[in-house]
């Protein structure tokens, strides 16, 4: 099934556009990381708009719904996004797992084996054997509800928000990881 974004929430903004650029090419942008295959983009904002960091923004095809950026001018990997961008990342992600919770627990009901000695679990930073069997024997009673059911259930899972942010995070900068769980290629 193809996805195409249809939102994206802001990391950074460029008035001025990209420095490194000659200055007749530059445009002002926004990087930015979209809401449901997490992959990171180049915006050009209408002209006059404001934005703010964190900002969720309509990048879908409909262009008479894009109210704040007039086009997609192409995806960026994690080494282009600038510092702050980069900075950014971790929270605006966070803010995208805790509005998206039923998706993201999601994965904790439904996570498979990937080969016959590692699970989809087992990728999560901070899950070693015992936690991921804790959890595997949890779900078996019943689907997790909630990221707060799932810490309630599974005592030695504190927080599955981070976890699942530092995996997006380690799928966004290394373009080789061969296990991917969250970031589409």
């Amino acid at each position: 099934m193809i996805y195409l974004e249809e939102f994206a929430y802001i990391l950074d903004i460029l008035p001025q556009g990209r420095m490194e650029e000659k200055a007749f090419k530059r445009v002002p942008l926004s990087l930015a990381i979209g809401e449901e295959e997490l992959k990171l983009f180049e915006l050009i904002p209408k002209q006059g708009v404001v934005m703010t960091i964190g900002d969720r923004v309509y990048i879908g095809k409909d262009i008479e719904k894009r109210d704040k950026i007039g086009s997609v001018r192409r995806r960026v990997s994690f080494d282009e996004l600038t510092p702050g961008a980069q900075n950014e990342i971790e929270f605006v992600l966070r803010q995208i797992i805790e509005s998206n919770e039923p998706r993201f627990v999601n994965f904790f009901n439904t996570a498979q084996p990937v080969t016959a000695r590692l699970h989809q679990l087992d990728l999560l930073y901070g899950v070693g054997r015992n936690l991921m069997w804790e959890i595997l024997d949890e779900r078996k009673k019943g689907p997790f509800k909630s990221f707060q059911d799932l810490k309630s259930r599974v005592k030695g899972l504190r927080d599955p928000e981070k976890m699942i942010t530092e995996r997006v995070i380690r799928e966004l900068k290394n373009k080789e990881e061969r296990h991917r769980l969250f970031v589409s290629g």
